[in-house]
């Protein structure tokens, strides 16, 4: 018995090149072979494999359940069979008998992990002209049943190879994205400095005692930083009138999400009031 051959649906299963069986004495006419209807054949592991009836140089096509598709073929006559599973990982494998009377078996795997063993015999000898012209092949086990409903197991070499190439291509306009990142924040920390204003007088003794140190602002934000005994609350003052705002404060920094005009702390009598110069307005 040959020994079994190993081969991947991407590479497109061609066990062998078609070949055309010359004609000769005791060579059945393959032109009164007739096809069958398509039928379903259930394969277990504790039965015997189901039998296909092929025809002489006559197509029969073999399809796996809708969810699989064939990652590997085992063969043993791999010489006086064809298989032809196409180009492109799918759930389809065509089989042809080119010698008259021969048989072989034939074992799929699918990407699923599930295993189907067939045997196959060619039956233009036979009284009854019929072949099987589409086999459709369900799995008779509930493991294998089962294994429908999970995600696959293997990858087909042409799925993997297309993976590859798209991860190849995310990966290299992830790589221009950051890149393009990095140079806008790059440019962004070399023109911040000139964005700072320090345009804020104060009383520099009444800040001095409250804790007060340094105002700034930039085109969004005035901050305020001191080294505080207690933090004081802020105000701003318009048209005369203080009101509470919305800050953030950590680590001695307060974090105003607008340009202040007037304000001040306070800190129970304690008060250091401030304004941006006329100058910066």
């Amino acid at each position: 018995m040959r020994a079994p051959i190993i081969t991947f649906i991407a590479c497109g299963l061609a066990f062998a090149a078609t070949a055309a069986l010359a004609s000769g004495p005791g060579t059945p006419d393959a032109k009164h072979l007739q096809p069958d209807a398509p039928r379903t054949i259930t394969v277990s592991e504790a039965d015997t494999p189901p039998v296909v009836r092929a025809g002489l140089l006559q197509s029969t096509l073999i399809l796996l359940p809708a969810e699989e598709k064939v990652a590997n073929v085992f063969a043993g006559d791999t010489v006086d069979w064809v298989f032809d599973g196409g180009h492109v990982a799918s759930r389809f494998i065509s089989i042809k008998p080119k010698i008259a009377g021969s048989t072989t078996d034939v074992h799929i795997v699918s990407d699923h992990g599930n295993e189907y063993t067939l045997q196959l015999r060619e039956v233009s000898g036979d009284d009854d002209p019929h072949f099987d012209s589409k086999i459709f092949v369900a799995p008779g086990d509930k493991a294998a049943k089962d294994k429908l409903a999970e995600m696959p197991v293997f990858v087909p070499a042409a799925e993997l190879d297309k993976v590859k190439q798209e991860a190849a291509v995310a990966q290299a306009a992830e790589a221009i994205s950051l890149k393009a990142e990095k140079t806008q924040e790059e440019a962004y920390r070399s023109q911040y400095p000139a964005s700072l204003h320090f345009d804020y007088a104060w009383d520099k003794s009444k800040g001095k005692n409250l804790g007060l140190q340094e105002i700034w602002r930039d085109d969004k934000f005035t901050y305020l930083r001191g080294q505080f005994q207690e933090t004081p609350a802020l105000y701003e003052v318009k048209d005369k009138k203080p009101s509470l705002i919305n800050f953030d404060f950590s680590n001695g920094l307060y974090t105003v999400p607008k340009e202040l005009d007037n304000g001040y702390l306070a800190i129970g009598k304690q008060k250091v009031e401030f304004h941006r110069t006329a100058e910066a307005r």
